[in-house]
């Protein structure tokens, strides 16, 4: 028994190893559900921005057992497949594989220093909508950013319009309203330099967190 125990727990500990390794989400959800959950939930959540959205993460860490974990795991895989054949689209596995992330940069999505969806994102967006319509027991938080030109009192407004105007295009292409939020950061998460303007220009973007939502996670612990 206690070997039975080791051979999981090493096993266990190589998967949580691998999480940024090209383990499948499968493998990765299954990790998780085993006790990581809470932890690495609550540093997605902080990656969202403030309490809510750290108390969002270690909901979703904390709720799913291992088996359970294995099955969202496994549909996120197949989300990120179809997602990652969107063209300007970067999609990537968080929360060990339980939950996945979409940036759109927002020379895609919008002209500087608007708010207005450029013609150029509507193939990309409407591709979009159908993937989330395709998997409907997700949930979607969705984050708008920008660079560091201007003022706080611009660009704090302009993020969450950002945000909503990603919202109010997916909601015209008959994705649920009730399965998203919003929330602008401004120029508080750069992921590359203000100093250069392709620096910039990644900073400007949208961020999409596609999690699982409450009916997902009871029905992967009910195994379906």
């Amino acid at each position: 028994m206690k070997k039975t125990n080791s051979i999981v727990a090493l096993f266990l500990a190589a998967a949580i190893l691998c999480s940024g390794c090209g383990a499948s989400n499968t493998v990765k959800g299954t990790a998780i559900g085993t006790g990581a959950g809470a932890a690495t939930g609550a540093g997605v959540g902080a990656v969202i921005g403030g309490g809510k959205g750290a108390a969002w993460g270690a909901g979703i860490g904390a709720v799913v057992g291992g088996v359970a974990g294995a099955i969202i795991g496994n549909k996120m895989d197949k989300q990120k497949k179809e997602l990652e054949a969107i063209e300007n689209a970067k999609v990537e596995s968080i929360n060990d594989g339980e939950a996945l992330k979409v940036t759109f940069e927002s020379g895609i999505l919008f002209a500087t220093g608007s708010s207005t969806l450029n013609a150029a994102s509507i193939s990309a967006l409407t591709k979009f909508a159908n993937s989330l319509k395709a998997n409907p027991d997700t949930e979607i938080n969705i984050i708008g950013h920008t660079d560091n030109t201007g003022t706080d009192s611009f660009n704090n407004p302009l993020s969450e319009d950002r945000a909503n105007s990603v919202k109010k295009f997916l909601m015209a292409q008959g994705v649920a309203g009730s399965r998203m939020s919003t929330v602008g950061m401004g120029r508080y998460q750069p992921i590359a330099t203000n100093d250069t303007a392709e620096g910039r220009q990644q900073n400007r973007r949208v961020e999409v967190f596609i999690n699982p939502s409450a009916k997902m996670i009871q029905d992967a612990q009910q195994g379906r």
